[in-house]
This record gives structure tokens, C-alpha cells and sequence, in this order.
């Protein structure tokens, strides 16, 4: 198996390691979807998830894996968004303490949210001091658990890709987004490894673009996030998700804000779920295919569109309105 891939087995392990604390999630075929792009397309309900994002599956593995070859029992990173509930979530249930160090203008409803799951939450000023805090609490007996940028955080992720694969054994193309690289590098590794022909196709929100920046410049890039899919908002590319990227990847497609809201808005309408922008951004990009090319896919392709979020409040929608009117 190729060096840029999460091995398969890993993933395999993960699995059998995270099963008991997370769903399997839906997916479905999308009629109205797939009359519109003339092929078969398909929703992977990942939004459906416990804490309403992708994030238990790596976080569960990520601990498990650290209880069990560290005896670790305290937790700490640095989260504003999907990660935070998750980790404060997979803590509870596994009865071990979690803390999460928030930017001080991280969103009312993820610190509730995170309260609620059961961290202790401590704000910092920024992102940068946020870090720092973390490590200072590292350096005091706590494990630091991250967001993205850990295989074994990336081998849980993986385990996403393993259903879409049983659930669309004809798979020919997938539309995962990209924050930090660790759900396209867990996904795309199980893909890979059980149906290789597959496509995969790495989408971004101007502003979030750190993996396009990065395979134009060679390597993995920093960048100050502006997109309003915050989800997606990572300061850098892991490195494991550049090589896998770089290797694997059909193509890193870019929307724009507005294009992720519109197709937010479809999806509620049509397909009745409300994605994230950094989720619903995957069918913007499937409509800037066929908006470019006239339509890529035919009748005979299996096309699978990642949502990997739910996690939007209505003060969002309201402030997604009045910045982008209706459509």
C-alpha cells in the first residue's frame, strides 16, 4: 500500500475500537440530485452523527488509543467548532476529563454546546494564545488531543470512508471538503484501499483554501482563514494530508461563500437537511463541474457527495440572509 494512504488495517481496527460510541450514517440517493446533474448522486448523511459532525469517529480513536497505550486521563485541545463537542462528548462517555481552549470569539452556541457535552472550557485571546495554553496544560500532566493532524485521529475519520464503500459498492467519484486535511486523508485512504478506480475530489471555500494554496506552492502552506465556513477555518495543512493529497487526488476544487450558501439552501429545500457551508460547499463544487464542463458524469457513475456537518445555528442562517440576500 502506497505510503501517502492510512493503511486500511488501521482503519479496520478503528472501526472495531469506536463502533460502540458512533453511528452509521445514512446515505442516500438523491432522485431530485440525480436528474439534475444527469448521473447517480448520492448524500452521505454524516451531518446525522453524534455531536452532528464527522469529528467523534477520529476523536473516539484518537483517546481509546492513548488510554490504552498511555493510560491517559486528561484531555486537552483547542477547538471553536466540531472538535470541541466531540472531544468534550467522547471524554464524558469514556469517564475521563476533557478541556477545551477556546478563542474568545469562538460562537455562543459551540460553547454552550461543548459545556453541555461536558468540557471544562477556557477562553484565550486568540488562536495563537490558545495554543499556548494547551501546551502549558500539556506540560502539567494532560494529553493534548487535536483536531486533525493525528493518524490515529485520521484512521477513525477513515472509517467514514469504509461505509461509503459498502453502502455505494459502484462508487466512482467523492466530494469530501478539506479544513486540516485529516477527514480527506481517513476517508480517501479507506477508499482507495477497497475501490482505487474511485475519484476523489478535494473541495474548499475562498478563504479556506489551504490545500489548493499548498499544492500550488509544493508543499504545505499557513494561511489566516476568512471564509465564513468556519468549519473549514484551519490555519495549516497537516503534512500527511499534502502527501496524500498530492498523490490521490483528482482535483482540489474552490467555491466561493455565496456558492456554499446556495447550495445550503437547495439542500434544505430539496433534500430537507441543513449542512454547514463547509459541507454543502461539496455540491457547490459538483455544480461548478457542470456548470464548466457541460456536465462530467454520465448515467453509469455513482457520484457520493460528503456532508459532513449539521452543526449551523439560526443566528448563522439569519446572518448568511443578510449577507447574501435570498437567491
Amino acid at each position: 500500500m502506497s505510503a501517502t494512504l492510512i493503511p486500511l488495517d488501521e482503519i479496520v481496527r478503528a472501526r472495531e475500537r469506536i463502533s460502540a460510541h458512533v453511528h452509521r450514517t445514512p446515505t442516500w440517493r438523491s432522485t431530485t440530485l440525480s436528474e439534475r446533474f444527469g448521473t447517480n448522486v448520492y448524500l452521505k448523511c454524516e451531518l446525522f452523527q453524534k455531536t452532528g459532525s464527522f469529528k467523534p469517529r477520529g476523536t473516539f480513536n484518537q483517546l481509546l488509543t492513548a488510554i490504552a497505550e498511555a493510560g491517559a486521563d486528561r484531555f486537552v485541545g483547542v477547538s471553536g467548532g466540531n472538535f470541541a463537542q466531540a472531544l468534550a462528548y467522547a471524554g464524558t462517555t469514556l469517564g475521563v476529563e476533557t478541556t477545551v481552549v477556546m478563542a474568545a470569539s469562538t460562537p455562543a452556541h459551540y460553547v454552550s454546546a461543548t459545556r453541555g457535552y461536558g468540557a471544562t472550557v477556557e477562553f484565550a485571546p486568540d488562536v495563537t494564545a490558545a495554543f499556548a495554553r494547551v501546551d502549558s496544560l500539556a506540560a502539567e500532566g494532560a494529553t493534548i488531543a487535536h483536531p486533525f493532524d493525528r493518524p490515529s485521529m485520521m484512521a477513525g475519520n477513515g472509517t467514514l470512508g469504509m461505509e461509503i464503500v459498502e453502502d455505494v459498492p459502484d462508487l466512482t467519484d467523492v466530494f469530501v471538503s478539506v479544513g486540516g486535511g485529516g477527514l480527506i486523508t481517513g476517508v480517501g485512504s479507506a477508499i482507495k484501499a477497497m475501490r482505487p478506480e474511485a475519484r476523489i475530489w478535494a473541495v474548499e471555500t475562498e478563504g479556506a483554501d489551504v490545500l489548493s494554496r499548498s499544492l500550488a506552492a509544493g508543499g504545505p502552506q499557513r494561511m489566516a482563514p476568512t471564509s465564513l465556513a468556519r468549519t473549514l477555518g484551519s490555519p495549516y495543512l497537516a503534512a500527511a494530508a499534502y502527501d496524500f493529497a498530492a498523490a490521490n487526488v483528482e482535483n482540489a476544487l474552490v467555491t466561493t461563500d455565496r456558492m456554499a450558501y446556495d447550495a445550503l439552501l437547495f439542500l434544505l429545500e430539496r433534500a430537507k437537511v441543513v449542512p454547514e457551508l463547509a459541507a454543502a460547499c461539496t455540491l457547490a463544487a459538483l455544480e461548478g463541474i457542470r456548470e464548466r464542463e457541460g456536465g462530467r458524469f454520465g448515467w453509469n457513475e455513482h457520484v457520493v457527495l460528503l456532508l459532513c456537518g449539521g452543526n449551523v445555528s439560526p443566528e448563522d442562517l439569519v446572518h448568511y440572509r443578510e449577507e447574501f440576500g435570498t437567491h
